[in-house]
């Protein structure tokens, strides 16, 4: 199991709407719209890092609204 933190940028105004989304999205724990540089933070999870990059690439980008991401793999050291 690989799970991440998953930090969005949106288009002005489309925090709330692209949360939702994402929100529903299978693997996706928890989506909040926040403040700062990034719009949107995503805890998702998957079975491997590749699942972990199709739900991000595949799934998440392909959502209207989205302008940039940054996945951040959590590491247990």
């Amino acid at each position: 199991m690989v799970q991440a933190y998953i930090l969005i940028q949106t288009e002005v105004g489309k925090a709330a709407e692209v949360a939702g989304h994402v929100r529903g999205l299978e693997g996706v724990d928890e989506a909040h719209d926040v403040t700062g540089p990034y719009d949107v933070v995503v805890q998702a999870r998957a079975d491997d890092i590749d699942a972990l990059g199709t739900l991000v690439v595949a799934r998440i980008q392909r959502l209207e609204g989205i302008a940039r991401t940054l996945t951040c793999p959590i590491v247990n050291i």
